[in-house]
């Protein structure tokens, strides 16, 4: 299992934290300083089951910068300028994001993410 980090996010800490105690093996990427390509986003989005306007943080300042809260979100031409964006700025990708050596993927920012990725039932 991987799981991309930014050390500094709380959500991302405890992520590490759940998975330490659930005794999970994983690597850490820290992908603000190893961005992931467009083809790695194309496949993480494929096994979130998402879109990239989903894993996309429109709070951050190059958000704004870009305006990209008005993008379109119709068809594969808006899909790509999204992805492209994410890879261009991974500090637009949501975190942590963790990937499952199942296949599956998740945005860990919930107990019930977390879980699921380690295959511990819901509470």
């Amino acid at each position: 299992m991987e799981i991309w980090i930014n050390p500094r996010c709380s959500k991302c800490r405890t992520a590490l934290e759940f998975l330490d105690s659930a005794g999970a093996e994983y690597t850490v990427r820290r992908y603000l300083d190893d961005p992931p390509s467009a083809a790695e986003l194309r496949t993480v989005l494929g096994r979130l089951d998402l879109e990239p306007w989903h894993i996309t943080r429109t709070g951050e300042p190059i958000a704004k910068e870009l305006g990209i809260t008005k993008w379109g979100k119709d068809g594969e031409a808006d899909r790509e300028k999204w992805i492209a964006a994410l890879a261009k700025h991974p500090e637009l990708i949501q975190r942590p994001i963790i990937t499952a050596d199942d296949g599956h993927a998740v945005v860990g920012r919930s107990a019930d993410a977390l879980r699921e990725v380690v295959g511990q039932p819901g509470e």
